[in-house]
C-alpha cells in the first residue's frame, strides 16, 4: 500500500484531470437524500411516541400523588387545614350572629327590610353550602377555602352596610322629630 500512496500523491495532478458529470453526482445525491428521509420520519415518530408516554406517565404520576393526597387528607380528620377552617368558621359566624342580633330590633320597625337582608342572607347560604360540598371532595383546595371566607366577608359587609343605613335612618328620625318639637 505504500507504493500506491507514494504514486499517488507524486502523480495526483495528473491523476485530478478529469471530473465526473454532475449527473453523476446528482444521482448521488439522489441515493443520499432518499436515505434519510424514513430514517428522519422514523426518529421523529419515535420522538412523539416517546413524548406522549413521558406526558403521559406525567400526569398519571400528578393524578395518582393528588388521589393519594386526598384521601389522606380525608382519613385524617384532625389536620390543620381542617382546623384552620373550623376556627375560621366559627369566628365569622360570631361576627354575622353579633351583626344580625345588633341589626333585628332596627329591623322589627322595617319589615320589608328585614325580609330582603333575609333574602340575602339565604341567598349568600345556599352559595356556602355548595361551597362545602366542594370542601369535601377536596380539602385541599386553598381556592375553596378562601371563596368560603370571602363567602362570610360578604355576608358580613352587608351586615354591617344594612346597619349603618338602619342608624343613619334612626339619626335622620330623631333629628326630624327634634325639630317637630
Amino acid at each position: 500500500m505504500d507504493k500506491l500512496e507514494d504514486y499517488i500523491r507524486e502523480n495526483r495532478d495528473s491523476l485530478d484531470i478529469r471530473e465526473p458529470s454532475p449527473e453523476v453526482w446528482n444521482r448521488i445525491g439522489k441515493d443520499l437524500k432518499s436515505d434519510r428521509k424514513p430514517l428522519r420520519k422514523w426518529l421523529s415518530f419515535a420522538a412523539m411516541v416517546i413524548a406522549i408516554i413521558g406526558i403521559s406517565l406525567f400526569f398519571y404520576q400528578l393524578g395518582r400523588s393528588s388521589v393519594n393526597r386526598n384521601i389522606a387528607l380525608s382519613t385524617n380528620g384532625d389536620l390543620p387545614a381542617r382546623q384552620q377552617l373550623k376556627e375560621a368558621e366559627a369566628y365569622y359566624t360570631n361576627q354575622v350572629n353579633a351583626l344580625y342580633r345588633e341589626a333585628e330590633p332596627m329591623l322589627a320597625t322595617n319589615p320589608e327590610l328585614k325580609k330582603e337582608l333575609n333574602n340575602d342572607l339565604l341567598q349568600i347560604d345556599s352559595i356556602y353550602a355548595d361551597l362545602k360540598k366542594d370542601l369535601k371532595d377536596n380539602i385541599a383546595n386553598q381556592e375553596v377555602v378562601e371563596a368560603l371566607i370571602r363567602n362570610y366577608t360578604i355576608k358580613i359587609k352587608i351586615l354591617e352596610n344594612m346597619l349603618a343605613i338602619l342608624r343613619e335612618s334612626e339619626t335622620n328620625a330623631e333629628k326630624n322629630k327634634s325639630h317637630e318639637l
